[in-house]
């Protein structure tokens, strides 16, 4: 990848996933004001936000980052495999995205009881619950996913240390060669 084309992949796996982490903080609060608030309009329109949040919000959000955390991943040194840190990016990625589908069921059952009535403090609290609990696991897996990619901890896989080896054995091979064809002799 050129390096405008990585800056630009870049720039759109960032905005993506920060978005995903801010509208996961969103529904967060709405979680909080659906569950603990006695207002009943409150209660109603929070289950209702959430419902739209999650489907025009943070699903866009969580496949873009996916595909261009796929993108950087792919189109950089940094590869898919060779490092520690970018593979488990990747799989808080797609177990994050998985899940937050499954999630939009309770959600979509919750904002559809909230849309026939008035939820009482006690209709659907388990659910209700789940989706605050879910809703903060959430934000606490998108901040170490956030970690990981600004502190970047060392740490090849095996397939990156094999690369790596692959890479440096090439070199000194390229040295000899120049060497040999009288590039690298002193005179």
């Amino acid at each position: 990848m050129n390096p405008r084309l990585r800056k630009i992949a870049l720039t759109a796996h960032v905005t993506s996933s920060v978005g995903w982490l801010g509208a996961v903080a969103v529904f967060l609060a709405l979680a909080v004001a659906g569950l603990t608030s006695e207002s009943a309009q409150t209660v109603r329109g929070a289950y209702l936000a959430m419902e739209l949040t999650g489907w025009l919000v943070l699903v866009p959000l969580s496949l873009a980052s996916l595909l261009t955390g796929l993108a950087q991943a792919l189109g950089t040194s940094w590869g898919l495999f060779r490092h520690y840190w970018v593979l488990f990016k990747l799989l808080i990625n797609i177990v994050a995205t998985v899940l937050l589908l499954v999630h939009m069921q309770v959600i979509a059952k919750v904002a559809d009881a909230a849309a026939a009535s008035d939820l009482s403090s006690g209709d659907h609290f388990g659910m209700r619950v789940q989706l605050l609990a879910d809703a903060a696991a959430a934000l606490l897996v998108l901040l170490v996913a956030v970690a990981l990619s600004v502190f970047k901890p060392r740490g090849l896989t095996r397939y990156g240390w094999r690369k790596q080896q692959e890479s440096r054995a090439g070199e000194r091979s390229e040295v000899r060669d120049d060497r040999v064809a009288g590039l690298g002799v002193p005179q």
